[in-house]
């Protein structure tokens, strides 16, 4: 249960969670654009999961990247394989689905019309968030109303045991286990990993709703703006130059991407960092550190950049 729940933000619930052990779980995801290292916070959490015995489904949501204009046919199905590159690297055995199987049986298109049967149009409406789109967006291209419906449909389709996604994924997943509960069927287990912001913080989150769910899926990491993400493909030089530019204001450590990077991806998977004089071994003592004023940014991201070129060279 602690491999389960390192760096885990929220579990609903733990007792179900408990009940499921070694079950079916599954995480969906776009493939688009290079990788970041925003994924790799649910990518180690996968490898956590396998290690603690569950069997493991990652979608390889085409279809959704289609509908969320992250790319061609060609390019979404292409960047499937840089996903499982990185799987490959890390050792973890895992069983890859093509939404692309899942669209051409009739029982998923079946799946798709129960869940939008038993839903509102508001509930859809409130989830598109998912997606990292504003709510109004989906008045001029209906198909991202059919995104959430269809991202329940996966869960529910494949009967799996626990969905995993970062706290930007909240709204869907809430949604599965209503849908679920509604249809008579067993409510998968809700595992949500946190989110990295993105580097140039929280100046993104002009106009969107302060509430956490919404908040989380416009303030990641994002792959679509260079300067805002870390790819996994940065040269070294590269990675000290975005760090060193990142936002990163003293003593505040809410939606500070370097701090991000330090609790969510080092300080879990990497080992301790000595800044400042300071020891952290965990993201309590690095926050305490960093609000206190005894870390200052210089001396953050000077270790951060450290710590995650080498991360970064295992992987690259």
């Amino acid at each position: 249960m602690d491999i389960v729940l390192r760096n885990v933000a929220e579990v609903v619930t733990e007792e179900e969670l408990r009940e499921r052990w070694g079950g079916v779980g599954y995480i969906g995801y776009e493939p688009s654009g290079p990788i970041h290292i925003g994924w790799l916070v649910w990518i180690f959490k996968v490898k956590d999961l396998v290690e603690a015995g569950f069997r493991m489904k990652v979608l390889e949501a085409t279809w959704h990247a289609w509908i969320n204009d992250k790319g061609s046919w060609d390019e979404v199905r292409e960047n499937k394989r840089h996903v499982r590159d990185v799987f490959g690297r890390l050792g973890v055995d895992v069983e890859f689905v093509d939404s692309e199987s899942l669209v051409s049986d009739r029982e998923y298109w079946r799946m798709v019309v129960m869940v939008a049967k038993h839903s509102t149009l508001a509930r859809v409406r409130r989830a598109i968030t998912v997606m990292g789109r504003h709510v109004e967006e989906a008045d001029l291209d209906f198909s991202k109303l059919v995104y959430p419906v269809m991202q329940v449909a996966d869960a529910l389709y494949m009967g799996v045991d626990l969905m995993v996604g970062g706290m930007d994924q909240r709204k869907a997943h809430m949604y599965a286990r209503d849908v679920a509960e509604r249809l008579g069927v067993r409510k998968p287990v809700a595992l949500h990993t946190p989110v990295i912001s993105g580097l140039s913080g929280v100046g993104r989150m002009e106009g969107v709703s302060r509430n956490l769910d919404d908040a989380m899926a416009f303030v990641k990491m994002s792959k679509t703006k260079p300067n805002d993400a870390i790819y996994l493909h940065d040269e070294p030089a590269e990675v000290e130059r975005k760090v060193k530019m990142a936002y990163c204001p003293p003593r505040e450590t809410l939606m500070n991407p370097v701090v991000d990077i330090a609790k969510y991806l080092l300080l879990p998977y990497w080992g301790p960092l000595d800044v400042d004089g300071v020891h952290a071994s965990t993201p309590q003592e690095l926050e305490e550190g960093y609000r206190a004023g005894r870390i200052e940014p210089a001396g953050l991201k000077r270790a951060v950049s450290e710590a995650l070129i080498g991360l970064l060279s295992r992987l690259r």
